[in-house]
């Protein structure tokens, strides 16, 4: 009997039928280029690969990426983003939204499914503003930076997503640079094929509504954490490095705890496979009453 073996494809076989409608120039340009490359090195197929969002610029995302997709609410996406990898744990499923949506209104949803390691990997836009909204402040806006709603200066401290993560329980922790396109590559790639919760926090530049942090602001303090000592087992070593700012900022994998399971690894509920596959528990009449109760 013949046997068939997937095609390998292309960065461009994983690009959507619609394209980005963001600012010329836009940080996010170079997340999901990564990410298409990421997919295609990595063999996945589009069928194999789900990739859910919130609301923002950042979350157009799935419509720009040829696979499955769902554009969810504000900073629902990791809810959802559960709930779709417990339905089919075979697929590889990505979380794509901005620091706002992400950092903000979603930080619980972000502490507790850090905290759960669910094998998602999320992937965050971080352009330190309300990009969509036309230029607030956001989570990560740094103190002192003027927007439009603030005007005299940022009050309140930003958020470090780095050392959030870790200290709530993700098992992989990384930074990117959307200017350096090859290394942010090399991460995504990592972050997909970690079993457990990945946090990928990437700086991608608003050229439109933050000329604070800019891509020559970044490319004048980034520095690779390949290229300095640094044990990613070592989880003080890395939320030591990650609270560097002013003068250096580190890029590349901070943590990663290879020992800990993923917790849809240990739920019995999927041992025999993806439940969206499975038959039915119910018969087609249990359901039509249950959800005639419920009407």
């Amino acid at each position: 009997m013949a046997t068939t073996t997937a095609p390998q494809l292309k960065a461009k076989d994983f690009k959507g039928k619609v394209d980005p409608d963001w600012c010329p120039g836009c940080g996010d340009f170079g997340l999901l280029n990564s990410v298409q490359k990421a997919l295609a090195e990595l063999g996945r197929q589009p069928h194999e690969v789900m990739c859910i969002s919130g609301i923002g610029c950042s979350s157009n995302f799935p419509g720009y990426l040829s696979t499955y997709g769902m554009h969810t609410l504000h900073g629902r996406s990791l809810a959802v983003a559960t709930g779709v990898k417990f339905a089919n744990n075979e697929l590889t499923v990505l979380v794509t939204g901005g620091d706002g949506d992400g950092y903000g209104i979603g930080g619980n949803h972000f502490a507790h499914t850090a905290r759960r390691n669910v094998d998602l990997t999320y992937l965050v836009m971080n352009n330190q503003i309300y990009g969509l909204t036309t230029g607030q402040q956001s989570p990560a806006s740094r103190t002192g930076m003027k927007t439009k709603s603030t005007p005299f200066g940022n009050l309140e401290r930003p958020v470090n997503p780095v050392t959030t993560a870790i200290m709530n329980g993700a098992t992989f922790v990384a930074r990117g640079f959307s200017g350096h396109g090859k290394h942010l590559v090399s991460i995504v790639k990592q972050a997909i094929e970690h079993k457990g919760f990945s946090l990928v926090d990437v700086f991608s530049p608003c050229v439109t509504f933050n000329h604070d942090n800019t891509y020559d602001f970044f490319r004048e303090r980034i520095e690779k954490l390949e290229e300095v000592e640094h044990d990613t087992s070592d989880w003080k070593g890395a939320c030591e490095k990650a609270m560097h700012w002013d003068d250096k900022i580190y890029t590349g994998v901070y943590f990663q705890d290879k020992d800990t399971p993923a917790l849809n690894e240990q739920e019995p509920v999927v041992e025999h496979g993806p439940r969206a596959l499975a038959e039915p528990a119910l018969t087609s009449e249990q359901g039509d009453r249950i959800l005639k109760r419920m009407m």
